[in-house]
């Protein structure tokens, strides 16, 4: 048998130059910086970003502030570490430095996502996306139901459908990815632009709940209000960029659908 040493075994790291973009915050100017990172095989951008703070000192050598960034779960559940990563957005924690930038030398580019305001750096505020959902009134009202005994039954194929439809997580990449859903800061404007393809489809998650669509009337008269789901352009980026492969398209039909059979029966209704 031949000895091996520790050094033998570990491979060697690689170095991958990160370009990212920089700001203090919102309307202030940005600004690029690149850092030459060591890489092990298997790493993924957030712990790239873990290096960087810890040495926070530019391919130029010039030390920096440390990069600011969110995050949460690390395993693409939490959605908060969502950025533009070499031009297309996704979760940073599930992107693998050994698919991105295999070879030495390689550059990886990130940026905070276009369509929230940044806080800082790769950090935006998505308050903008749990507004909406309170807009369509995103839950369940369970208050005084605990002592009516079981809930409803429901069949095993709404079950699929609304199991696939809860693991939207609120990243926001397929409202980063939607030409519809535009950067907006003004309160009153807010409440009439695009709520995007996210929003509808949990409108459709909750509706299809049993106990979920007593407010399917207030989700219905919401998405066919200003900003509602009329406004899709049927672009369809929102299916192509979702990390959890959840059927948005099919969402946008079907609450489309919903609400003109809604905004017709309240014209006959007379309401």
């Amino acid at each position: 048998m031949i000895a091996t040493t520790d050094n033998a075994k570990k491979p060697k790291p690689r170095t991958v130059r990160f370009r990212i973009k920089r700001s203090d915050g919102h309307g202030k100017p940005s600004r690029w910086e690149t850092f030459d990172v060591p890489v092990q095989p298997g790493e993924n951008v957030i712990s790239c970003l873990q290096s960087i703070a810890t040495h926070p000192i530019t391919s130029e050598g010039k030390r920096t502030t440390p990069v600011v960034w969110d995050a949460g779960c690390l395993e693409e559940v939490c959605g908060a570490c969502t950025m533009v990563i070499n031009g297309k957005v996704r979760q940073s924690c599930s992107c693998l430095i050994d698919e991105y930038a295999p070879e030495e030398g390689d550059e990886i580019s990130l940026e905070p996502m276009s369509k929230f305001p940044v806080v800082r750096d790769l950090w935006v505020d998505r308050d903008r996306l749990f507004n909406d959902l309170k807009r369509i009134k995103g839950w369940v009202p369970l208050d005084g139901t605990y002592n009516l005994g079981p809930g409803p039954k429901e069949s095993r194929d709404k079950q699929q459908t609304r199991y696939k439809l809860s693991e939207c997580m609120s990243c926001g990449c397929c409202l980063e990815a939607c030409p519809q859903y535009t950067l907006e800061t003004d309160e009153e404007a807010l409440e009439k632009t695009f709520v995007g393809a996210a929003i509808i489809s949990q409108a459709r998650y909750f509706n299809l709940h049993e106990t979920g669509k007593q407010l399917e009337k207030e989700r219905l008269d919401a998405l066919s209000s200003p900003g509602g789901v009329q406004e899709c352009g049927n672009a369809q980026n929102c299916v192509q960029v979702c990390p959890k492969e959840i059927p948005l398209t099919e969402s946008i039909a079907a609450m489309g659908r919903a609400v003109t059979f809604h905004k017709v029966k309240q014209f006959f209704a007379g309401e």
